[in-house]
């Protein structure tokens, strides 16, 4: 079982986005990995995916160190990201407020309000007060194109580490002959 990460493990952690990828308050980087899989017996079509093969989700928040945070494993390849992160422990404590989040804080050079810290996400997962996602491409000013090109820095650490994991644990770049 991986630790749970406690308030100075996000604060390093929101620390780490800030200066790789003037992201602040960023916990880290979500997203949902297909693991490749033979179709399961009597399984239908529970396991296929959009990308037309059958798999099981791996589900990770990472770290800007290509560190994987908090992992959910084994949903079906059918599921959206979005409802696995709602059904999954993770988001489960996220919306209960037990995975000790830092309290919000000012975002650096503002005199706004105090900010809460933020999972960055694609568009595939649903906003909430913790998880952060780009505007939507059309129409943008210069403060939004500035502000999704950041969160795509911040979010690029969860794919670069889905890349490492595959190129490091080879048996991810095909099918896994086992049963889920």
């Amino acid at each position: 079982m991986m630790p749970q990460p406690k308030a100075e493990d996000w604060l390093r952690i929101a620390n780490g986005f800030y200066q790789s990828a003037q992201f602040p308050n960023c916990l880290g980087a979500l997203d949902g990995k297909h693991i490749r899989v033979e179709k399961p017996p009597h399984s239908g079509s529970q396991y296929f995916n959009f990308k037309q093969y059958f798999s099981i989700v791996l589900l990770a928040l990472v770290d800007s160190n290509y560190r994987f945070i908090i992992v959910d494993i084994g949903a079906y390849g059918s599921t959206a990201d979005a409802r696995i992160f709602c059904s999954s422990r993770m988001g489960e404590r996220l919306r209960a407020n037990q995975l000790a989040l830092p309290e919000p804080r000012r975002l650096p050079g503002s005199s706004a309000s105090a900010a809460p810290f933020v999972i960055v996400a694609d568009e595939g997962f649903a906003l909430s007060p913790h998880v952060m996602q780009a505007f939507p491409r059309r129409d943008l000013d210069d403060r939004k194109r500035i502000f999704n090109y950041r969160l795509s820095r911040a979010r690029r650490y969860v794919e670069c580490a889905f890349g490492i994991l595959s190129n490091k644990w080879r048996v991810f770049l095909s099918s896994l002959q086992m049963s889920p």
